[in-house]
């Protein structure tokens, strides 16, 4: 069961890249890779020849290829990132929006309705919140998140659900308090990826 672990951060020294690189080291190297879109200098903008393969559903800019590529490797795909504005960073909004289109993350029937293509895929979060969970709920961020994120990308797409392990006061004082939400976090992820695991080899 490989993994690929999706950063979108543009400090390494980042509480949101400590969390990757925990779950790299729990998960194994031998298993796992990493994709830093920051530090590998992945372009986000959707611009004039991402919006030309819309209209003509082709794909030809080969960055875009390479990427779909690396996610074509992996059984479990884990989104570690930094909440921004109740959402995702822009880098990896943009990350999405260029990579999961159609062709790939879905197809279209004869009545050109679309038909999801990424089952073969789980998709687990890990996002890092500077606010508290409480905050989160109170102002129906956790249920516009669970719309915009998991109904329309994770379920449009097809993938399945995994872990959804969110850190909340990442920006606390308490560093103690927050090392141990992060390495919670993580085992949550970890559980999700390995109890699959061993689901697929006992079905095998």
């Amino acid at each position: 069961m490989r993994t690929l672990i999706v950063t979108a951060h543009p400090d390494t020294g980042s509480l949101t890249h400590h969390a990757a690189r925990r779950l790299q080291e729990e998960l194994g190297a031998d298993r796992t890779t990493p994709a830093h879109l920051a530090q590998e200098g992945f372009d986000p903008r959707f611009a004039a020849g991402d919006r030309r393969d819309y209209l003509e559903r082709t794909l030809t800019d080969p960055a875009v290829a390479a990427e779909q590529a690396r996610i074509d490797t992996a059984d479990h795909l884990v989104l570690v990132f930094p909440v921004y504005w109740w959402s995702l960073p822009a880098l990896l909004k943009g990350w999405i929006d260029r990579v999961f289109v159609g062709g790939w993350a879905f197809g279209f029937d004869d009545e050109d309705r679309v038909v999801p293509w990424l089952d073969r895929l789980t998709l687990h979060l890990l996002p890092l919140s500077g606010t508290s969970a409480a905050s989160f709920a109170r102002h129906g961020y956790d249920r516009a998140f669970t719309t915009q994120v998991e109904e329309g990308i994770v379920d449009f797409c097809g993938m399945r659900r995994g872990a959804r392990a969110f850190v909340h006061d990442s920006e606390s004082t308490d560093r103690e308090a927050v090392g141990a939400a992060v390495e919670t976090a993580v085992a949550s992820v970890v559980a999700a990826i390995t109890g699959a695991a061993r689901t697929t080899t006992i079905a095998g």
